[in-house]
């Protein structure tokens, strides 16, 4: 751990950043999330430009859950006996080089080589392979950033966590939807390729080595069994975790955006870029606000607000054929999730020990990192089946529907502190 630097105080809203190797991480997280979300949007378009199928863009989703999923609680077991720094080169030179093959069937040279079949064929895989890579990538992540940062400022690492991966999602979106319609798939894909290696070279030079802190004496499985123990003993964090899961899963509207931008508000490629950069846009507000003012001090209560605004956001974008109207209701759904992300992931990181947070990690991405993807798959199937607005009102309908429930059950832990949760 570092030493402690000189700080104003303990409500200094930049504490986390004056940690050096904190800023590394940072850089590296905002980076690798800008060229992330480029090529989300670039394939999602592209794969959607080929098939004209909503089920087709459901399939991006379930070809990167599906591995991630099956190897999430494995790549935590590494990650907290592994050191950490090496874990992540080797898992971002992965993702680099899933990229270089991703740009090569998008080129002009493999259409006159490949099938349109061989082409989305070959995404899907380099979509699976990147789905491995982030099965080790959260914990991997999430351990590090424990080991960085004092656990006195935990909440407010987290809040700058999230908000160097909300300002790539904000910037990475519109930068990837403007540049494939004025210059095209090659030239987004340079772009993800420099970025994914300025990310890399932020890791190599500017962070520095982490040995594992925890040495199995088990097997692995035990070891394993340890780390879900521990997240099931916690009543908030499991609550917090479920809560998150389900409404992601019912509210992955935004894997249908490629729909909306072409067929229902027709504002093509560069509007599909500003609508996914619309939520990250009202995260980052957000994330400001809730560095001065965080959200912990009646967390439940604050959690199940959030949730329900981010399914009231989901039906509002549903009903919505006005773009900019559109533009202003993603900002908002983005802010209600930015205030659960923050309260989840502070929970998660105050009630991990150091030698856990692999494991612990691992049962949070299985929780909510795949249900992104697995939610995907969901709208794209709904849509399939019922009509792309039907499957959003439904989405955002079953996400308000699941708070009810939860605050029906939860009622005890709404007006309590983190403290006295636990």
């Amino acid at each position: 751990m570092s030493e402690i630097p000189p700080v104003k105080g303990k409500t200094d809203p930049y504490i986390a950043l004056r940690f050096p190797e904190f800023r590394s991480y940072i850089a590296m997280r905002f980076l690798f999330t800008f060229a992330y979300q480029i090529q989300a949007v670039v394939v999602g378009w592209y794969i959607y430009q080929l098939t004209k199928d909503p089920l087709s863009l459901g399939l991006i989703g379930l070809a990167e859950a599906v591995p991630s999923i099956t190897v999430t609680l494995y790549g935590g077991y590494i990650a907290d006996k592994s050191n950490k720094k090496t874990m992540l080169i080797k898992i971002m030179g992965t993702m680099l080089i899933c990229s270089i093959a991703l740009a090569f069937v998008t080129s002009e040279a493999a259409l006159g080589i490949l099938s349109q079949g061989m082409i989305i064929a070959t995404m899907y895989a380099m979509i699976f392979c990147i789905g491995l890579a982030r099965g080790f990538y959260s914990p991997t992540a999430f351990s590090i950033m424990g080991e960085i940062v004092p656990k006195e400022h935990y909440p407010n690492s987290s809040t700058w966590n999230s908000g160097a991966y909300q300002l790539g999602a904000i910037v990475g979106p519109a930068a990837g939807g403007l540049l494939y319609g004025f210059s095209g798939i090659s030239s987004c894909f340079v772009v993800i390729i420099s970025f994914i290696i300025m990310s890399l070279l932020a890791i190599i030079f500017f962070m520095k080595s982490h040995p594992a802190k925890f040495i199995p004496k088990e097997s692995i499985y035990k070891s394993l069994e340890e780390g879900i123990r521990f997240v099931f003993k916690s009543r908030m964090l499991v609550g917090a975790l479920s809560l998150d899961m389900f409404s992601v899963f019912f509210g992955g509207a935004v894997a249908l955006m490629p729909i909306f931008a072409h067929d229902i508000l027709k504002v093509g490629s560069e509007g599909l870029g500003l609508m996914r950069a619309a939520p990250a846009l009202g995260a980052v507000v957000t994330m400001f606000i809730m560095a001065k003012y965080p959200p912990m001090n009646k967390p439940w209560r604050n959690l199940l607000l959030a949730v329900a605004g981010f399914g009231i956001s989901i039906i509002c974008f549903g009903l919505s054929r006005n773009f900019y109207l559109s533009l202003l209701i993603l900002f908002f759904e983005g802010a209600f999730d930015s205030v659960s992300v923050i309260i989840r992931s502070t929970i998660l990181q105050i009630l991990t020990p150091d030698h856990m947070r692999g494991r612990v990690s691992a049962v949070n991405s299985m929780f909510i990192g795949s249900s992104n993807e697995i939610g995907a798959f969901e709208s794209g199937l709904t849509a399939k089946l019922m009509g792309t607005i039907p499957s959003v009102l439904f989405g955002g309908s079953m996400t308000i529907a699941i708070v009810f429930i939860t605050w029906l059950k939860t009622k005890k832990l709404v007006p309590l502190s983190l403290k006295e949760i636990n």
